[in-house]
């Protein structure tokens, strides 16, 4: 059995079901949940939300923002209803506009933090990709610019600290290397 059809087998087990897809920046999460929905996109209508537009920015990217926006996500998403979610403007440092995410079946959750422990009890299946943390920071580098350096060595420090906080590789049911 491949990956597709498990998660296929774990989804069809709950009405709304969620995905998460989490691991060091540039592990490769997003190539995987683009993999994955167009694998179910045939079976379940499916959402992919990234964690880029939930985060805080820089400087506290996983604080009460972000897990405000992740449960009201992940509830909505249960009760099967849409909600309406500011996102991040990097270029601003701020929010700005909202977005509104329609219900679907299946709902997948890519990126830094996607399985926090405020929302794992409501996730059907959850992925963690690991890659090398020096490889990570130079895949992220080449894919967004060596401007950003500063910022990525720092991001580095506050991922390594927000994982081991909440335990989201030991806690993800699927581990891949990258």
């Amino acid at each position: 059995m491949d990956l597709i059809d498990a998660l296929f087998d774990l989804s069809a087990s709950k009405p709304h079901p969620i995905i998460t897809i989490d691991g060091p920046a540039g592990a490769g999460k997003t190539t995987l949940a683009s993999h994955i929905r167009n694998g179910l996109h045939s079976r379940l209508t499916t959402s992919l939300i990234h964690m880029d537009d939930l985060y805080n920015g820089w400087r506290d990217p996983f604080g009460q923002p972000f897990i405000d926006s992740l449960a009201k996500i992940t509830s909505s998403h249960i009760a099967g209803n849409a909600c309406e979610i500011p996102q991040y403007d990097w270029a601003a440092s701020s929010y700005g506009a909202s977005k509104i995410y329609q219900p679907t079946q299946l709902l997948i959750l890519e990126g830094v933090g996607s399985s926090s422990s405020q929302i794992r009890e409501k996730v059907c299946a959850s992925i963690w990709i690991e890659i090398n943390p020096d490889d990570g920071l130079q895949r992220v580098l080449t894919r967004d610019g060596v401007a950003i350096a500063e910022e990525m060595t720092e991001w580095l420090k506050t991922q390594a600290a927000f994982f081991a906080a909440e335990q989201s590789a030991e806690s993800a049911d699927f581990a891949l290397t990258t």
